[in-house]
């Protein structure tokens, strides 16, 4: 099979049988992608995720045993190259900004699925982030509210390299460390050592402040 022709493997996670129902018939409308897995709980998903290394997984923020932020920070541990979409009730700039910080990919409004699902699962899987329309105003004025407040992060004045400044770009779109070492030819204990010195360089402490750095800094598009 040629990578052209690899299917998107998906995982679903969703305590409620009709939602995954519903999640899979739209998901299952595109030939290109496949349900590999769904899960009733966050345990359940963790313990797909990391079994199945899918490319993607859709978790409801509110699930027992694991809820939504406390399952994305396993999956990314214990399965890199899985990104994570969440699914919630909830129209919180608060509450993106923690899915972020968690290192979700994706934020979609359950009210919203039918008619952003497809994008969201195609932004996520492409490396970039998606926020359903009606949240990405309200965490667009976070942004501006905060960028008329004294900076309590981030050095002042310090600019990254330009070899850093491409680690950014593809750390901020989702790329893995391995996958970073692949397209920059260097070694992952390399990108490695080198995303903590950008870290520290800059005074961000979580790929989510690294990836509104990027943003407000057009090394990234939103």
């Amino acid at each position: 099979m040629t990578k052209a022709a690899k299917k998107l493997r998906l995982l679903i996670a969703d305590d409620h049988e009709l939602v995954r129902h519903g999640i899979r018939v739209i998901l299952t409308t595109h030939s290109g992608w496949k349900v590999v897995g769904e899960a009733i709980d966050g345990k359940e998903a963790v313990q797909m995720a990391q079994a199945l290394q899918p490319d993607l997984a859709i978790l409801d923020i509110s699930m027992p045993n694991l809820d939504g932020l406390e399952t994305t920070c396993k999956i990314v541990e214990v399965s890199g190259k899985t990104k994570v979409l969440i699914l919630s009730m909830h129209e919180s700039d608060q509450m993106v900004r923690r899915v972020l910080e968690a290192g979700a990919r994706g934020y979609v409004l359950k009210s919203d699925l039918a008619t952003n699902l497809v994008k969201a699962v195609k932004d996520v899987a492409r490396g970039k982030i998606f926020l359903t329309p009606k949240v990405s105003e309200i965490v667009l004025k976070g942004f501006l509210k905060a960028e008329t407040e004294p900076k309590q992060t981030e050095n002042a004045g310090v600019q990254p390299t330009p070899r850093e400044v491409e680690i950014i770009r593809l750390l901020a779109q989702g790329k893995a460390n391995k996958e970073i070492a692949m397209a920059l030819n260097i070694a992952t204990r390399t990108v490695e050592a080198r995303r903590a010195q950008i870290m520290l360089k800059l005074d961000l402490h979580s790929t989510a402040a690294l990836v509104r750095y990027a943003i407000r800094t057009n090394i990234v598009e939103a």
